[in-house]
């Protein structure tokens, strides 16, 4: 077997259980996996600098082909009812498969960390077939020191093989398709996907179940910092604008996805950002739209101009989930520890596309455990096949597929940390205002942005608010440069029993959502749930 790259050989490889191999390319940087993902027909140079990659089938995860090995260790432990599960002969028999299928091929191996804190890293290791599956994720994770490698160990190893096709009656998985995750023996094996951020959720599952046992909340999450050393972290599904509002230039910024909470404050999970890319544009988000014209920068999924290779950023004809993945420190205003405090503020993004909740809500910590759990979203028409009006999407924890343990842990986790700081919560709709999708419009940024403001600098909690008649939480009365009426979602529709009517239905989709989880929360909690006033 030959081995190109930084402190590794032949062994690292084979430890595993690799045979046969061709070669092993070790940490390659940049330079050197452009070159081999260009030399191979993976990927496309467009203008700036990036590269393009296609995903083939597969624009996205594919949550129903993940298992996770169901053995002694994990039978009380993992959240069955939200997780597959895969024997662990079944298990056996697909990595004896995976290490079969690699003979003969040349992979390529990163040596990474999850998690910015020492105390609470992973050492990742990656096997990809792909060089720019290479560079993803040498982009998304934490890249450790020259001199770190020398004595590096994995904790966690990951297998990418796209051309892998697994046998659901051999396997004892769905289809073609697989990523088993067994956390026993620390493997994760990835098959029949093209899509890169399997491998970079894989590492977040992994965080998601070893934490909590040392008393660390792991958060779907973005984060940023002030100036005056205070942290905010948002939560929110895909499309709900974490990265957006997070890359604020006058904010400095902890990470787009993924974080830890621990005793001594927050940490980011990883080296870089996965940034939705689809209607980017560089007026709106300058600091993202850089990157995508930098060297360095993986382009998902993103039509280009076939002469030029200019992107067009609008065009969704293959994907709505078009992408861009790039080292953190693309952003001006990134942390360079990738560590922070105690959180002083936490905001809960939704995009509501029935377009009832109000751009901005207080919560009491009863509130933010419910709406946490709750993890309300909406879909809108023509995002997928078949969806014309608004649906709604509750995805308990903001991250429903990577939370291997039951939702009540990290509810619980969160409350007490919530309770212990003091800190502010605020439930934010980024969605439609003044009627549902195709009535009504988005909410405009500039007034998000003017309300976090004020929830981040103190000033909005001085605020008057009034109780929301369908909702019960607290929503202000006036907040300087918004405009009153919007603080007031029925005046901002011309269809006033139209309004009432969607935000009894929306109330009632909460209420029914929140069953699985009544006997799991205290009195209080179930107390936090929509209960519509007569005023109604």
């Amino acid at each position: 077997m030959d081995t190109i790259g930084v402190f590794n050989s032949a062994q690292g490889a084979e430890t595993f259980g690799f045979r046969n191999l061709k070669r092993v390319y070790w940490n390659l940087e940049a330079p050197a996996l452009y070159e081999e993902s260009l030399k191979r027909g993976e990927t496309r140079l467009v203008k700036g600098g990036a590269l393009l990659a296609e995903t083939g089938v597969h624009t996205g995860r594919s949550p129903k082909d993940k298992f996770v090995v169901r053995d002694d260790a994990t039978e009380s432990t993992v959240w069955w009812d939200n997780n597959g599960a895969i024997t662990p002969g079944h298990f056996e028999t697909l990595l004896a498969d995976f290490l079969a299928h690699a003979e003969g091929k040349e992979l390529f191996a990163q040596d990474l960390y999850g998690g910015a804190d020492p105390a609470h890293r992973v050492r990742a290791r990656v096997f990809t077939e792909y060089a720019w599956h290479s560079l993803f994720i040498r982009n998304l994770l934490i890249r450790p020191d020259m001199s770190e490698l020398a004595a590096y160990a994995p904790d966690l190893t990951i297998v990418d093989l796209p051309s892998f096709k697994a046998d659901p009656a051999r396997h004892g998985c769905r289809t073609e398709t697989v990523i088993a995750v067994d956390f026993t023996r620390k493997i994760v094996l990835i098959g029949g996907t093209s899509y890169a951020g399997e491998m970079k959720k894989s590492v977040f599952t992994y965080l998601n179940y070893t934490l909590p046992a040392a008393k660390v909340m792991p958060m779907h999450c973005s984060a940023n910092v002030g100036h005056g050393g205070d942290v905010a972290v948002f939560f929110g599904l895909s499309g709900t604008g974490k990265t957006t509002l997070s890359a604020d230039p006058n904010r400095i910024l902890l990470g787009d996805d993924e974080h830890g909470w621990a005793p001594k404050g927050v940490f980011n999970f990883e080296g870089g950002c996965y940034a939705k890319t689809i209607r980017l544009s560089r007026e709106a988000e300058p600091e993202i739209f850089a990157t995508t014209e930098r060297f360095g920068t993986v382009l998902e999924n993103v039509s280009v101009d076939p002469v030029t290779r200019v992107p067009d950023f609008d065009d969704a004809s293959r994907t709505e989930n078009t992408r861009c993945a790039y080292p953190l420190d693309f952003i001006p205003n990134a942390s360079e520890t990738g560590r922070a405090g105690i959180p002083k503020n936490i905001v809960m993004l939704t995009c509501d596309a029935f377009g009832v909740l109000p751009p901005i809500a207080k919560l009491t910590p009863a509130e933010a455990m419910y709406h946490f759990l709750s993890g309300y979203t909406a879909k809108v028409a023509g995002t997928e096949k078949g969806v014309k009006d608004p649906e709604a999407t509750f995805s308990t924890c903001f991250g429903a597929p990577f939370m291997p343990r039951h939702p009540s842990e990290y509810g619980n986790l969160l409350r007490d940390l919530i309770a212990k700081h003091s800190v502010d919560c605020w439930l934010v709709n980024t969605g439609w205002t003044g009627g549902k999708y195709g009535v009504g419009r988005r909410m405009p940024i500039r007034v998000t942005r003017r309300l976090l403001t004020a929830a981040l600098d103190g000033s909005l909690s001085r605020a008057d608010f009034r109780r929301d008649p369908y909702f019960g939480f607290a929503v202000p009365t006036s907040v300087p440069g918004v405009e009153p009426h919007i603080l007031y979602p029925v005046k901002t529709w011309q269809d006033k029993a139209a309004f009432a009517q969607t935000a009894k239905r929306l109330v009632d989709m909460f209420n029914e959502n929140f069953k699985r989880f009544e006997g799991h929360v205290d009195e209080d909690v179930r107390n936090a749930a929509p209960q519509m006033s007569i005023a109604a």
